[in-house]
């Protein structure tokens, strides 16, 4: 039954459906994917928001049980949807310009996989007050394509993103990941003379969330596995250009384990250095030091690997030109 309703928020006519509770039996294809992921597909018109209460409160059960956000469904599990209520309001898209700039910044792509340039500053996805993120914008400018994130970068972090266009490219990429068979590289800009040489991190780390919802990482013995190796570009006379390659991908790692190090990078307001931070703005850096540079590996559906390199943004060349000078 359909009926109109007034959303006293934004005052504008919404539709609401009263749907019923259903079991979805999961297939194949879709194993392996995170079960919010697979509800924000599933269920396009429920807010975020609300698809998370359903998993905290347990109106989602996974075979009869409670299960976090990041739960990996599996082939053939039943995934139990509680009754809602959707408000369908009117369609919003992301800009013409933001659709552009992603298409633009594309570096990579087949028949199976996309590799794009992420700008700084743009999220991976939508979610905490922003509408419209990388993936988003992109299924808006390919609405009749299936678009996946295969992994993040965090908002300030330019360079190599991977998407894939079909969930069996999907699986395969998320399986690689597990086995650290994807090579990750990045170039991070970092505070004085970098004394280490090639230095291996492998120190845990633990995700807290702070009282107004911000995400902190720290070092932890409690925490997940993490590992990072830095390698050195060029010692400049107040900072140093880095290479960092991920063996593991958690939550700002790369950030955390260079700022334990001493050396923390460049333009990072939560983990970095403010006065450093204020020098290099007298630069021209006004984001984040931070690109993935490279990524390489193999899917066994094909003969050769891909191996997909993107250059620094001119904002990040300037600052180094004007450190060398």
């Amino acid at each position: 039954m359909h009926k109109k309703q007034l959303n006293k928020n934004c005052l504008k006519p919404l539709e609401v459906i009263k749907s019923t509770a259903t079991v979805i039996i999961i297939p194949d294809d879709r194993a392996r994917q995170r079960i919010d992921n697979f509800l924000f597909s599933h269920l396009k018109n429920i807010p975020k928001s609300r698809i998370y209460k359903m998993l905290r409160s347990g109106e989602v059960r996974v075979n009869k049980k409670r299960c976090k956000p990041d739960y990996k469904i599996q082939s053939n599990d039943q995934i139990r949807l509680p009754p809602v209520w959707q408000e369908i309001e009117p369609k919003r898209e992301p800009g013409s310009n933001s659709m552009q700039l992603l298409n633009d910044r594309i570096i990579y792509e087949d028949n199976k996989i996309l590799i794009l340039n992420k700008p700084s500053g743009m999220a991976s996805h939508g979610g905490s007050g922003i509408n419209f993120g990388v993936i988003e914008t992109l299924r808006a400018l390919r609405p009749n394509e299936t678009l996946e994130l295969v992994h993040r970068l965090d908002r300030g972090t330019s360079g190599c993103l991977i998407i894939a266009k079909k969930h069996s490219a999907l699986r395969q990429l998320h399986s690689l990941i597990r086995e650290g068979k994807i090579l990750k590289k990045y170039l991070l800009l970092v505070r004085g003379q970098w004394q280490n040489g090639d230095k291996t991190v492998n120190l845990p780390l633990i995700k807290n969330q702070l009282s107004a919802g911000e995400r902190f990482v720290k070092i932890n013995p409690e925490g997940k596995a993490a590992k990072t190796k830095f390698i050195p570009q060029k010692i400049f006379t107040e900072a140093s250009l880095l290479e960092a390659q991920l063996f593991s991908g958690k939550t700002h790692q790369i950030r955390v384990h260079a700022a334990h190090l001493g050396y923390p990078i460049a333009g990072d307001d939560k983990y970095g250095d403010y006065e450093f931070n204020k020098t290099m703005k007298q630069k021209g850096l006004k984001r984040l030091f931070l690109h993935a540079a490279e990524v390489k590996f193999k899917l066994e559906t094909d003969d050769q690997p891909i191996h997909v390199k993107s250059a620094l943004d001119d904002e990040l060349t300037l600052v180094l030109a004007k450190l060398e000078s």
